[in-house]
């Protein structure tokens, strides 16, 4: 079955039901996960409202302090559970590759991701990383929706 779950997260509420659901699958089967953040780097000409005002040193303190944090709770949540529970933060500009990278390096043989689930123009618009993942990855993905 499987061994090594990677859980990517953003903190969003549905991604901590992933990570819950994650969880529980690898306390069912003996599994041990490792939770990732991938970090957006800051850029100059930005339309993200959270780089917008913010200084390249302000935003990546607040970035790292902030993954840092959900990456902290996802560990501990899975301590409690007693499932074996490494936290991953790296910075990419696109989070699927990121995503995938670290599952090849890391040896997982299990993707367990949220989906936010858009469609239509919101889906063309904002990008689904789950879909891309989905299409770029040659491990395993178990989606919650």
């Amino acid at each position: 079955m499987f061994k090594h779950i990677l859980v990517p997260t953003d903190g969003s509420p549905l991604a901590t039901i992933a990570l819950d659901n994650a969880i529980a699958l690898a306390s069912g089967i003996g599994s041990r996960l490792t939770v990732l953040y991938v970090v957006e780097p800051f850029h100059t000409f930005s339309l993200d409202p959270d780089q917008l005002g913010e200084t390249q040193k302000s935003y990546e303190a607040h970035s790292i302090e902030w993954a840092d944090n959900i990456l902290g709770h996802a560990a501990g949540k899975a301590r409690a559970a007693s499932v074996a529970c490494e936290t991953l933060r790296v910075v990419a500009d696109e989070p699927y590759r990121a995503i995938i990278e670290t599952a090849m390096d890391r040896g997982v043989d299990l993707i367990a991701m949220a989906s936010h689930g858009r469609r239509g123009l919101d889906a063309v618009l904002l990008g689904s990383q789950t879909q891309k993942v989905l299409t770029h990855s040659g491990i395993p993905v178990l989606v919650y929706r």
